[in-house]
């Protein structure tokens, strides 16, 4: 058994505008439960469709919910995880780290990408871990940092 064994991880997934974030959440979710840690993963409705239709049998993903009521059972008290994962490409992505931040007990890592990924850092002020990268159609160089900070 290892220290993560048991541990859940919250992805957040906001609009799927950016390519890279469907397959970084899915490699994301396969690296997770290789480390006996179960994904859930919360989003809009098209980023939840996008990744259902990637992998219909569920042998990476787990469990698929809507964002917003994600963040009520959260606020609520209701549910909580170990880590959470947001992915940020916009100021929204940054709002809901930020309110992440402020509701979760979760260790909380910031998953910054697309084009803009230096200015969206910078309006980074509460407390994250932060893994930036400009990509936007190679998902390569947000796995290879994300890598580096799994638990």
């Amino acid at each position: 058994m290892t220290e993560t064994d048991g541990k859940s991880a919250l992805l957040l997934l906001g609009c799927p505008q950016v390519p890279v974030q469907t397959s970084v959440a899915i490699h994301l979710c396969e690296q997770l439960r290789q480390r006996g840690i179960e994904p859930v993963i919360a989003g809009t409705g098209s980023a939840r469709r996008l990744i259902e239709v990637a992998d219909p049998r569920r042998h990476y993903i787990g469990e698929v919910i809507d964002l917003d009521d994600c963040i009520d059972e959260i606020a609520e008290k209701k549910r909580d995880f170990d880590y959470a994962f947001v992915f940020i490409h916009n100021d929204g992505g940054v709002s809901y780290a930020g309110t992440l931040s402020a509701i979760s007990g979760a260790r909380l890592f910031g998953i910054v990408y697309g084009e803009h990924a230096d200015e969206t850092v910078a309006s980074i002020t509460f407390p994250c871990e932060v893994v930036a990268t400009k990509a936007t159609h190679n998902p390569m160089p947000v796995v290879v940092k994300l890598g580096k900070v799994l638990p």
